[in-house]
């Protein structure tokens, strides 16, 4: 991801400019990072390192998505179908 593709996911999903901290930026970063690996594995299968931390980012952003549905659940919402992520049981 460059850095235009940052910027334009900040400011889509920043609360207020400039706003990198909020968990719907953390989210959506970390969602463009997880489409970039998983093209990354389909090509190079054996890539176990990367792997193992595109596990650990989808965690983080399990985390993040559940925090997010106990303090703002309209957001949790907006942003789940902004980004096609499944919602949690």
């Amino acid at each position: 991801m460059d850095k235009a593709q940052r910027s334009e996911i900040i400011a889509k999903f920043g609360r207020k400019p400039g706003d990198t901290g909020s968990p719907e930026v953390q989210i959506a970063l970390l969602s463009g990072r997880i489409l970039e690996l998983t093209e990354h594995l389909k090509a190079n299968p054996k890539d176990h390192s990367t792997r193992r931390g595109l596990l650990a980012m989808v965690a983080l952003r399990k985390k993040l998505l559940a925090y997010l549905l106990t303090e703002n659940r309209a957001k949790y919402m907006e942003i789940t179908d902004a980004l096609n992520i499944r919602r949690a049981k």
